[in-house]
């Protein structure tokens, strides 16, 4: 009995068409994941599976185990060589597509296949872990076809040799799904942590740093990604007012700028105009909070540092919303402790010589009058033969000296920098600031949409009875990116991306990525409970909640067996397609008697339609076979018995 099951065991083969679909689906899972694996790990997962597809094809058989065991520790040395360890999101997530891959050598009977599908749609389910927008949701959701098609395929009586026609079920499938998907999103209670308690760390993109050294700000200025979004109560401020500020530089070695980490205490301001916004914030994974222009307080969870800046106890992992108010006409830290000004003024020695002479003379020529010598910088960066481009020319020991003197191009990074330290070089307290600077004021959605391209870095002088000033040196050398923004500072850089309906639409579009932001990806634990406050019912608890999502899932389940007990049955195909033939041969003047079998019959139309009688014999024959000669006829036989009924016109009888 062993002994014949196994035999039946090996018989057991899944089709070519099979096949094909089981890689399709591997194939989607690894461009889906490729993203963030090593590229040479990726290009050897393609290049192997695309060798087992080739080799099933045309070199039919098994994969030799003596090969499959050295590939295997191939794989898990790769992995651990490019990320150190087997633990973790990525080098978890690199494993399992190199095992899916060498699953697939082994797939051979129905049972491997079933079991690789499944492996896949888990692969596709932890890419949602490195990224939740709308469009990474829709990708993982179209890679379930292939592998919803490749268990359909298994079935024997759902074969077919169109590859359209097999995917066109598989999304009646997923559309059947969606609503007991979405009553299990709203019902089942929300995590308060990270899915398995895996951090976010190490899906860090690009922002700002709490240091500014060259080329920093290069891959910001190019990145078009939505870094938050703001909306006002009232009018949002004019496009020179909007700076968003970050981190507050003090320290410079001659090549890096550095924040200090001073101790949280209320920021010194008297403010004379105010605004209330809102922020939506991407995920940073930093601990600073940008707010507009000088704050006059912190969000819940957060603290304010007495040069401006505001950190959250805990790092922005996700979409963090926060209302603040800022000033927007004030007098910031009237007065100046000696400890800060002279951290204000500090400059390393032995660097920039021909910068301190310049400064020093300056000092010389106007004195005390701090605001001249302000206004005397500005004048060189505006007359002075500077330009703004994203890809100056690099720097020398004495950066500053060679990017005045010599270079004169860079951008926002650049001038504030120079800026900063002719002033302390002068003699007046100052320091840099990095943010954002500008957006997008969106009317359709009316807020204002910062991107990661509007970072900008500027700088604060210290003037007596004034307190810390904004000045920008980037708007003397290039005024549109103040006013304009951004893309219009780049110049002709990318053209075709910088076109306003191109523009036009990515600022559209964004507001359905923020719906997305905080309908789906917002959805905690807060919002779940505050579901049913419409209703009267404040909180609802996980008890409730656990109640609400059984009756569902009973009402969707008691909908389905009411379709399956009440739908028509199926007609037989082969019968469906003889009634098709009766009408047309009773169209013709040849009707079908009670009594009269379908053999009788057809020879009595091929008597009365002599020039059609080897058709009508081939139908007989055919029709024959499939109702009495088998048990269940094949789905060729089928398909084929009825294109020759619809090819068959008959003639009318005379």
């Amino acid at each position: 009995m062993i002994g014949f099951w196994r035999r039946a065991h090996t018989h057991l083969r899944i089709s070519e068409r099979t096949f094909d679909l089981l890689c399709l689906t591997a194939a989607f899972v690894l461009a889906v994941h490729a993203d963030h694996l090593p590229v040479l790990l990726t290009s050897s997962l393609f290049v192997a599976l695309g060798l087992r597809w080739w080799q099933r094809k045309y070199r039919p058989g098994r994969v030799p185990a003596w090969l499959k065991v050295p590939m295997l520790v191939i794989l898990v040395g790769a992995v651990v060589l490019d990320y150190g360890n087997l633990f973790g999101r990525e080098p978890g997530s690199a494993l399992a597509a190199g095992l899916l891959v060498l699953k697939l050598s082994e797939s051979e009977a129905p049972r491997d296949a079933r079991v690789a599908a499944a492996f896949a749609c888990f692969l596709l389910m932890a890419a949602l872990l490195f990224g939740q927008s709308m469009v990474a949701t829709f990708v993982v959701a179209l890679g379930l076809l292939p592998a919803l098609t490749t268990w359909r395929s298994l079935e024997p009586t759902q074969a077919s040799p169109s590859l359209p026609r097999q995917l066109l079920p598989a999304f009646g499938l997923l559309a059947a799904s969606l609503p007991l998907a979405l009553t299990a999103f709203v019902l089942v209670p929300r995590l308060t942590t990270p899915l398995w308690g895996a951090s976010n760390q190490q899906t860090a993109k690009t922002g700002l740093s709490d240091h500014m050294s060259p080329s920093d700000f290069t891959e910001l200025l190019t990145d078009d990604s939505a870094a938050m979004r703001v909306s006002f109560d009232g009018p949002p401020p004019e496009q020179g007012q909007r700076y968003f500020r970050a981190f507050v530089m003090w320290d410079y070695d001659g090549k890096d700028w550095k924040r200090v980490d001073r101790p949280p205490t209320t920021i010194p301001i008297e403010a004379h105009a105010t605004i209330d916004y809102r922020i939506s914030l991407e995920p940073t994974h930093q601990h600073v909070l940008p707010t507009l222009d000088v704050p006059l307080g912190a969000p819940d969870g957060a603290q304010p540092r007495a040069d401006g800046e505001v950190f959250a106890d805990k790092p922005v992992d996700e979409v963090r919303d926060y209302t603040l108010s800022s000033a927007v006409r004030y007098r910031f830290e009237p007065s100046l402790d000696i400890a800060t000004r002279m951290r204000a003024l500090q400059l390393p020695e032995g660097f920039d010589p021909r910068t301190h002479a310049l400064a020093a003379q300056w000092r010389q020529v106007y004195g005390h009058n701090d605001g001249r010598i302000v206004q005397a910088a500005l004048n060189l960066f505006h007359d002075g033969g500077f330009s703004y481009t994203l890809l100056p020319a690099p720097l020398g020991r004495d950066a500053i000296d060679d990017f005045l003197f010599n270079t004169r191009e860079g951008f926002c990074e650049h001038y504030s920098s120079a800026f900063t330290v002719l002033m302390r070089a002068a003699g007046i307290p100052a320091r840099v600031v990095t943010g954002f600077q500008g957006g997008f004021w969106n009317k359709l959605g009316q807020y204002l949409l910062v991107r990661n391209a509007d970072a900008h870095a500027w700088s604060e002088v210290w003037l007596e009875g004034r307190g810390w000033v904004r000045v920008d040196p980037t708007g003397a050398v290039r005024p549109q990116r103040i006013t304009q923004g951004a893309a219009s500072a780049a110049g002709g850089q990318l053209p075709w991306y910088q076109s306003g309906m191109l523009e036009s639409m990515r600022n559209q579009w964004d507001i359905v990525n923020r719906w997305w932001n905080q309908s789906v990806i917002g959805f905690d634990a807060l919002r779940q409970h505050g579901l049913l406050t419409p209703f009267g019912i404040r909180d609802v608890d996980t008890g409730m909640l656990m109640k609400l999502l059984t009756a569902s899932v009973a009402v969707f389940g008691a909908a389905g067996l009411c379709w399956a007990l009440w739908r028509r049955p199926e007609s037989d195909p082969a019968l469906a397609a003889m009634r098709a033939l009766e009408r047309k041969l009773a169209h013709a003047g040849v009707v079908r008697r009670r009594s009269e079998g379908p053999q009788h019959y057809l020879r009595r139309a091929a008597r009365a339609l002599p020039g059609q009688r080897a058709e009508l014999d081939h139908l007989m024959r055919c029709y024959i076979e499939l109702r009495y000669a088998t048990v269940e006829p094949t789905i060729e036989s089928l398909r084929s018995f009825r294109q020759a009924v619809r090819n068959f016109q008959p003639r009318r009888v005379v």
